[in-house]
């Protein structure tokens, strides 16, 4: 016998069934709980408050994700797919390897200023030392990409003599995440320190060109 989704819920006038597009509703729900996951954490986020702001019933999200920690994780994976989804589209195998690591390195810087929530959901998830992640059945295949798109890109340059040999792709995929990440984590305390406009569009351009001026170097002959 199928399930039935829970029939408590309200709706708002004019709106299809939610049993009717049961995806929809789902991805309602991470999207909701994406912003209340990553203000408060795990610990923090109330299920109730996602409930509220959806309009609908903690049993409803229960039905769904079986548990608070189940949406978190569901949270984590659609993080990370969004993110990959969209390097996935940069194509880089149609550019030359110089060329194709400064696109994914800026892609990179630019997606993490644009996204704090991705960040402030991995700081999230580390300080819980991967415990959720490590449950999730779909995390690593989402990665994987990245690291073999990296990867040809290095190897290409390598043949063509433009990139040093002996670079590992995931450490190298580290070390642009940790120029990255670092950027938008630490960039209010590290502007109250020093004294520096981090936010304006002169100082947000200076950065990324210098991230992506890094990594270039280190890799290339």
């Amino acid at each position: 016998m199928n399930q039935s989704v829970p029939s408590d819920a309200p709706l708002a006038a004019g709106a299809p069934s939610r049993s009717n597009d049961p995806e929809r509703t789902k991805a309602d729900i991470i999207e909701v709980a994406m912003r209340e996951f990553s203000e408060k954490g795990l610990a923090g986020a109330r299920i109730d408050l996602i409930a509220e702001s959806m309009r609908t019933s903690k049993r409803m999200i229960y039905y769904y994700f079986g548990s608070k920690e189940g949406l978190y994780i569901a949270v984590l994976e659609e993080a990370y797919r969004r993110m990959r989804a969209i390097e996935a589209q940069l194509h880089l195998e149609d550019l030359p390897p110089v060329e194709a690591l400064r696109k994914l390195v800026g892609f990179t810087v630019d997606y993490q200023l644009a996204h704090p929530e991705f960040i402030r959901l991995v700081m999230t998830e580390n300080i819980h030392r991967g415990e959720y992640l490590a449950q999730s059945p779909s995390i690593q295949q989402l990665n994987v990409p990245a690291i073999v798109g990296l990867r040809e890109v290095l190897e290409r340059g390598q043949r063509e003599g433009v990139f040093r040999q002996g670079i590992d792709a995931i450490d190298l995929h580290m070390s642009i995440s940790a120029l990255s990440v670092f950027n938008v984590a630490n960039r209010h305390t590290f502007a109250l320190i020093f004294k520096r406009d981090m936010d304006s569009p002169e100082a947000v351009a200076r950065r990324r060109e210098s991230i992506v001026e890094m990594v270039v170097r280190f890799a290339s002959v």
